[in-house]
């Protein structure tokens, strides 16, 4: 299975430091949070990757195409590129599989995800996400509770700050999706989903389809997205004031999203 990870924004929010770097390539700890992204998919079983780039697409082409010499000790012969031998480091994410697809400067989410629909393979179950949110959310039991309930969309639910949007559920199906605030709001979209093919058909290969609206909103229409509830840990790093706060979880060894040893 191919997890998509929607990385082209521009991350406006925290001008701070997407002014230099994508949103994706903002670090934590050193790493970058793409990076931590994908080690809770690796941690799940999901090793392989289709990143959806957009703005400044060549600093993430370059992280990855140098990945192997800039985690290593590593010896050369100059003028003969080819005879490189890697001598130690970290070597944990060998077998990751990458695809790293640039899918439009100004796309919106659904477009981006619609285009990057052609790597994914034969595959009828593909998982997506955004470029900037972590969680200890246990992968395996929302991919398990996606595929008891046959629908054709799942969203992990969570509760964060009231600033974000809501899920209306009864039950395990989503009777409304709102991305604006609501008074009283309960759960949110925690941008954690898994996908059949089919919902492919929602999208549109357009900048201006916004997953988040018309395509998960006809969904609901159609009873065709439920919503896994997480109650546990879940951050987003949409502001400079969140970078602090994942920041300093990590540095005090207290990241609940590191579910991988």
């Amino acid at each position: 299975m191919k997890a998509i990870i929607l990385c082209g924004g521009f991350g406006t929010r925290l001008r701070e430091e997407t002014e230099f770097r994508p949103k994706p390539m903002v670090e934590i700890g050193g790493r970058p949070i793409l990076w931590h992204i994908m080690k809770m998919y690796a941690a799940r079983g999901i090793t392989e990757f289709v990143l959806c780039l957009g703005y400044k697409a060549n600093m993430i082409k370059d992280y990855f195409l140098n990945y192997e010499a800039m985690s290593s000790d590593f010896a050369i012969e100059l003028g003969r590129a080819s005879s490189v031998r890697y001598l130690g480091g970290d070597h944990a994410e060998c077998g990751w599989k990458v695809t790293l697809a640039f899918t439009g400067d100004d796309a919106n989410t659904g477009a981006r995800v619609k285009r990057a629909a052609g790597y994914l393979g034969d595959e009828p179950t593909f998982a997506v996400t955004y470029g900037d949110g972590v969680s200890d959310v246990d992968l395996r039991k929302v991919l398990d509770f996606h595929r008891r309930h046959g629908k054709l969309a799942t969203v992990t639910g969570v509760r964060p700050p009231s600033r974000f949007g809501d899920i209306v559920t009864e039950g395990p199906h989503v009777v409304a999706f709102n991305e604006k605030p609501q008074v009283g709001q309960g759960l949110v979209n925690g941008g954690f989903f898994f996908f059949e093919r089919g919902f492919l058909d929602y999208l549109d290969d357009d900048d201006s389809c916004v997953l988040e609206l018309k395509p998960l909103t006809d969904c609901v229409r159609d009873g065709q997205l439920c919503v896994y509830e997480h109650d546990g840990y879940w951050q987003c790093m949409d502001t400079y004031r969140d970078w602090q706060t994942l920041e300093r979880q990590w540095a005090t060894g207290q990241a609940p999203w590191k579910v991988w040893k």
